[in-house]
């Protein structure tokens, strides 16, 4: 048996997704984090992560350690789970998150 499935308590993952939805609305997750963080909520490890987006695990891995470059279409399939899209935030000034 898979050593990560776990009970789920379904109050702790909505409260987990808010969360994130609040930090990337506030602007205080960078897209390295965002990304990594989406991948984490979806319980997916990087290779599932990238099989399950139709990404390379090379960019991925890229992403999640802020070295990527990746395409737009790249950023919409990752951000697409969780009803995201690539868009400008407002930049976030030197010394905040």
């Amino acid at each position: 048996m898979d050593k990560r499935i776990k009970k789920i308590d379904h109050a702790v993952e909505r409260q987990a997704r808010d969360q994130f939805f609040e930090a990337v609305q506030r602007g205080e997750m960078s897209f390295a984090e965002g990304v990594r963080q989406i991948r984490k909520l979806s319980k997916l490890t990087q290779p599932e992560f990238a099989k399950h987006r139709g990404i390379s695990l090379g960019s991925l891995r890229q992403i999640e350690s802020g070295t990527g470059n990746p395409q737009v279409e790249t950023l919409n399939k990752i951000g697409e789970v969780f009803g995201l899209e690539a868009g400008f935030v407002t930049k976030r000034k030197r010394g905040e998150g």
